[in-house]
C-alpha cells in the first residue's frame, strides 16, 4: 500500500523542479463571483422603485449564490408575510437558475421539488445569471399579481445589470 505522506512532497517537489503545472490550468481553487452588498442594496432599492410606480408596496430580498439573503426590505406599507416569501421566491429562482413565471406549469405532481418547504413556485422571482455565472436571486413580494412582483424583481436586475457584465 502506497504511503500518500510520504509521496506527495516528493511528487511536489518534482512537479515544482520539473516547472509541470499541478493542474492542468495551474490553479487550485475555482474562481466564484460575489454581489457586493452595494450591488445586492442597489437591485432591492430599484425593485422597490419600480413598484412604486406601479402604485404597490412591496419586500424584496436578494440572495446569494447559497441562498443566503444579502439584503431584505419592506416597504412602509407593504404586508410583514410577503419578506418570508420575497426570500422564498429569490431562493427558488437561484436555485432552479430560471424566472419563476417559468415554473408555473412545470410541477403539477404531488412530492415533487417544488413540495419542498421553502420553495415557491409563484411568479415574482428571478436569478441573478451574469455571463452563465448564477449569482445569486431576487424575489419580490406584495403586489396584487406575481406578474408585477417579477416586473419589479426585474428592473432591480437591469438597474445593475450593465455593470455586472462589464465587471467580468
Amino acid at each position: 500500500m502506497l504511503n500518500y505522506k510520504k509521496l506527495l512532497p516528493v511528487t511536489l517537489f518534482s512537479l515544482c523542479v520539473s516547472g509541470q503545472p499541478l493542474f492542468a490550468d495551474d490553479t487550485m481553487t475555482v474562481p466564484i463571483k460575489r454581489l457586493k452588498m452595494e450591488t445586492a442594496l442597489l437591485i432591492a432599492q430599484a425593485a422597490i422603485s419600480q413598484c412604486r410606480k406601479e402604485g404597490v408596496q412591496i419586500a424584496v430580498t436578494v440572495v446569494d449564490r447559497g441562498g443566503h439573503p444579502q439584503v431584505m426590505l419592506r416597504d412602509v406599507l407593504a404586508m410583514d408575510i410577503s419578506l418570508p416569501i420575497s426570500k422564498q421566491k429569490a431562493h427558488t429562482a437561484m436555485s432552479f437558475n430560471t424566472a419563476l413565471s417559468q415554473l408555473s406549469d412545470r410541477f403539477t405532481k404531488p412530492y415533487m421539488a417544488p413540495k419542498l418547504e421553502g420553495l415557491i413556485l409563484g411568479a415574482g422571482g428571478v436569478p441573478i445569471n451574469i455571463g452563465g455565472n448564477i449569482m445569486g436571486g431576487i424575489g419580490v413580494s406584495g403586489a396584487p399579481s406575481g406578474k408585477t412582483d417579477e416586473k419589479c424583481a426585474v428592473a432591480g436586475l437591469e438597474a445593475v445589470r450593465e455593470e455586472l457584465e462589464l465587471d467580468g
